[in-house]
């Protein structure tokens, strides 16, 4: 039985201490927000300009001119601040995110991470991903564990166009936690019921 967004999401929220600082990408990652408890005191970076990202509004209390770097609403939290561009990239540059959570088309076993286009395809830009991959501290990457076609996206080399080289710290999927290293990638944590059969990468565990 894999493990639904929700799982992923507290199995992440698990490796976070107290009152450390968070990105999150768009796509999947959004989901900590919600899930994070006000005691663990994490302030939420936004690149866009916002520290103390909370979650979502309801419909009493969005506002349109509050948005994350996603250009999704959000809500903050006391004590949240608001700056420029160059002073939150600053902050990411300067290597004072402790994580960062970015979702993911592939992953290979040196570490790198593709997850801003696929060639042929209209795409909007790589964003602040390639310097988050680079200024965080610890990066994880929060993905399926296979494509359309049922392949791994965990794979020897990637072939996608990457975002960073030798960058990604830890990779959770439906099926798993793993860490690219050595190139294979470490077994960390399965979901219930998931046997190494079921990742479909032999050659890399």
């Amino acid at each position: 039985m894999s493990w639904t967004l929700e799982n992923m999401a507290d199995e992440i929220i698990a490796l976070f201490p107290y009152a450390c600082s968070v990105n999150l990408g768009i796509g999947m990652p959004t989901m900590i927000a919600e899930r994070i408890s006000a005691e663990q005191n994490i302030m939420i970076h936004s690149e866009n300009g916002v520290l103390g990202v909370k979650g979502r509004p309801t419909k009493d209390n969005v506002s349109p001119t509050l948005i994350n770097a996603g250009k999704e609403t959000i809500t903050v939290k006391a004590g949240a601040s608001y700056f420029d561009s160059s002073l939150s990239f600053g902050m990411i540059r300067g290597g004072h995110i402790d994580f960062c959570v970015l979702g993911g088309m592939e992953v290979d076993s040196h570490g790198s991470l593709a997850n801003w286009m696929i060639p042929g395809k209209k795409i909007t830009g790589m964003g602040g991903a390639m310097d988050l991959v680079n200024g965080a501290k610890t990066l994880i990457v929060m993905m399926n564990h296979k494509n359309k076609e049922g392949h791994s996206k965990l794979l020897k080399e990637c072939s996608l166009p990457l975002t960073g080289k030798n960058v990604v710290d830890l990779v959770i999927t439906e099926l798993g936690l793993f860490r690219p290293k050595n190139g294979k990638f470490e077994i960390i944590k399965l979901a219930p019921g998931i046997t190494t059969t079921d990742l479909n990468m032999p050659e890399l565990i």
